[in-house]
C-alpha cells in the first residue's frame, strides 16, 4: 500500500505517518522501484494502535512502551495495567486542575464591570501572581521499559 492508502485505511494523516517513522514508532517501510513507501496491513494496525493511544492521551513514549509490551505475547499484562492506571490518575489530576482554573476564570469574569481597559478586572487578575501554586508540569511524565 502507498502512504495515501494507509492514511485512508488508518484515519491518520500522511505527515503524521511520516513523523511516526522518523521517531521510530513505525518501522520504515520498504520502497518500491519507483521510490514509493510500500506499507503492509501490519503497518495499518500499528498506526491505528498509535492513533488510539493518542486519542486516550498516552504520550508517545508511553505508546512506545505499550508497543514493546504488545509485541511480546509471553509478558503478563500487569505492566500494561500499571501504565494505564498511572495514566488514568494523571488524567484525573489534570481534570481537578482544569476545574480549579475554570472556577478562577468564572470568578474573574463575574468581577468584570465592562468598563474601560484601564480598569479591566480580568487584565488586573492576569497581572497578579497566582493565588495558589500550581502543581502542573510542563514536561510529559513518561514511562519507559528497562
Amino acid at each position: 500500500m502507498k502512504i495515501g492508502e494507509v492514511a485512508a485505511a488508518s484515519g491518520c494523516h500522511q505527515e503524521t505517518i511520516r513523523y511516526y517513522e522518523r521517531i521510530g514508532l513505525l518501522p520504515r517501510p520498504a520502497r518500491t522501484a519507483g521510490g514509493y513507501r510500500a506499507y503492509t496491513g501490519q503497518d495499518v494496525e500499528r498506526i491505528r494502535f498509535i492513533t488510539r493511544g493518542r486519542d486516550l492521551g498516552f504520550s508517545l513514549d508511553e505508546i512506545r512502551s505499550l508497543l514493546r509490551l504488545a509485541e511480546d505475547p509471553e509478558l503478563s499484562c500487569e505492566e500494561v495495567d500499571s501504565l494505564a492506571r498511572h495514566h488514568l490518575s494523571e488524567i484525573r489530576a489534570r481534570q481537578k486542575e482544569l476545574q480549579r482554573i475554570a472556577r478562577e476564570l468564572e470568578r474573574t469574569i463575574a468581577g468584570c464591570a465592562g468598563g474601560r481597559r484601564g480598569t479591566c478586572a480580568i487584565l488586573k487578575v492576569l497581572q497578579q501572581p497566582a493565588s495558589q501554586p500550581s502543581n502542573r508540569k510542563r514536561t510529559e511524565n513518561v514511562h519507559r521499559l528497562p
